[in-house]
Formats: C-alpha cells, structure tokens, sequence
C-alpha cells in the first residue's frame, strides 16, 4: 500500500524520518511516496487535503481539524526552540509596529508568536524562510525577519543581531513548552493505519537516536549548506521526548495554542471533534 507523506529537509525532520523512508525498519507493505518541502509548502498542501501524513506548522492546525489528526510522534515543542526576531540595524522592540517584518509563512507557529509579541505590528510580507536573512540584508529601510530551523543558529555570523526571542514571550505568558510542528494524518484513513504510521515514526526516532551523535548520509544529504556541529545543534533543540511522544504536557500545550489562536482570530470556526489521536 503507498501512502503519501511530507517532511522537510531540515536535519530535524530527516533525523526523525530517516530509519523509517530508508528501509531500517518493518513496514509490513507500506510503501512511502516522500514529499520533501519547507514546512509553509506542506502547510499549503495540508490545506488542500493532498497528502496522507504530512509535517504542519502547529500554527495552521486550526485550519485543518476538519480533514486532518495530530499523531502522538514526529512534533517539535520544547522550552528554548521558538523562533528569534531579527535585524541588521539597532531597533528596538518598541520600534517594531513601525517596521516591515519577513516572516516564514502566512500559516505558521512563526506567525502566530510574533503576532502575539506585537499583535500591532501590520507591514508583513511572507516569504520561504530561507529567503528571509538575505531579504532583511539587502534592505535599506527599517526592516526584521522572523528566523527559524537552522538560521536560529548561524545569524550572527551574517552581521545580524536578535531583537527578541519570540519563544520566551510564549513560555513567560503561558508558561508550556512552545508547539512548533507536529504531524498529522488524515482523518479519512483507518484508525489501524494511523495507529501503524504513528508507531513507525515512534521507531525511526528511536532508532535514529541509537545511533547519535553521527549523522547519517541521509541527513547530511539534505543539510549540504550546513556543518556537522549546526546539524547537531538543531537536531538537539528540535529533537526531543516530545517528538517520540507528546504526552499529557504535550498535548495540554497545543490546547494552549489553539485558545491563543482563537483569541487572535476570533472569527475562525475551530472544529470540535478529537485533535489528537487515541
């Protein structure tokens, strides 16, 4: 049986997904047809209902209750991991309701934090999120870029300077660990399926974290702009027991996000059925 399913090329998806799209582990007769894309096209794909299991932005779940469920494995929350709001010039954060913001997404956990940080700031422009670094150097006007993935690691090294961690502002309000993707199934496939995806992906990180702290080819494949030590880095931040199941904590801080959604879009109907599956 082939089944789709989206992850992207970040060393954190690819460490969880490793084992199980490259033939170490028992798949019985599945047989996975892989989309790799940034997290925003998959978001987009999740909105059409295309794909069978896919990685999501936490922050475009609300949209999607309708066709999709939240796995048990394969997310990303944590303490420390949430994305930094960054510049090239000195502005201070009182000076960002005034500037032009990049931003990773329309759709996405990125969007919803900083919305929260500054719910006055209105002059955004969405943009993949590696284009966002290049995008605040080459402007002249008072611009910042919300940075995620491995960029959280390496701006400095550009010349930029952080204006403030978005993360923190979730964690000092609501004091849980900061949702940022998740995977989700398709509420449509059967219940065994899904158990069975959401145990293979349990095993893949398991599996993948037997043999840490190499890197696999897999891995270094997809991450060719990136070093060894930054891989690590952002498998160690993103990669966590959250990913191999989210838990009660887990599950109690997505609840969190979806009450912060609401009260930000508060004409958004979010459908009431299961958001996690049993």
């Amino acid at each position: 049986m082939k089944i789709t399913l989206g992850f992207s090329p970040c060393p954190n998806d690819t460490f969880i997904f490793d084992a199980l799209v490259n033939n170490n582990l028992d798949t019985g007769d599945l047989e996975f047809d892989v989309i790799l894309e940034d997290v925003e096209t998959l978001n987009q794909l999740a909105l059409k209902n295309i794909l069978d299991f896919t990685k999501i932005s936490y922050g475009v779940l609300p949209l999607l209750l309708n066709h999709y469920i939240v796995l048990n494995s394969g997310s990303a929350l944590g303490t420390g991991v949430g994305p930094l709001l960054i510049t090239q010039k000195e502005i201070s954060p009182e000076m960002v309701d005034d500037c032009t913001i990049a931003i990773p997404g329309e759709n996405t956990t990125a969007h919803l934090l900083f919305s929260l940080a500054f719910p006055h700031a209105h002059k955004k422009v969405f943009m993949r999120y590696n284009e966002i670094e290049d995008f605040v150097l080459s402007s002249n006007e008072n611009v910042a870029g919300v940075i995620i993935h491995e960029n959280r690691f390496t701006y400095q090294q550009r010349g930029l300077r952080k204006i403030i961690d978005l993360g923190e502002v979730w964690e000092q309000n609501l004091a849980s660990p900061i949702p940022l993707g998740g995977i989700a199934g398709k509420r449509t496939l059967p219940q065994s399926l899904l158990k069975k995806v959401d145990n293979l992906i349990k095993q893949s990180i398991e599996y993948s974290f037997s043999k840490y702290p190499v890197i696999s080819g897999y891995v270094r494949t997809h991450s060719l702009e990136i070093d060894e030590d930054v891989m690590r880095q952002h498998i160690d931040l993103y990669v966590n027991d959250y990913s191999i199941a989210l838990g009660e904590k887990g599950k109690n801080a997505i609840q969190q996000f979806l009450s912060v959604y609401t009260s930000i879009h508060p004409g958004v109907i979010i459908n009431t059925g299961p958001v996690f599956l049993v």
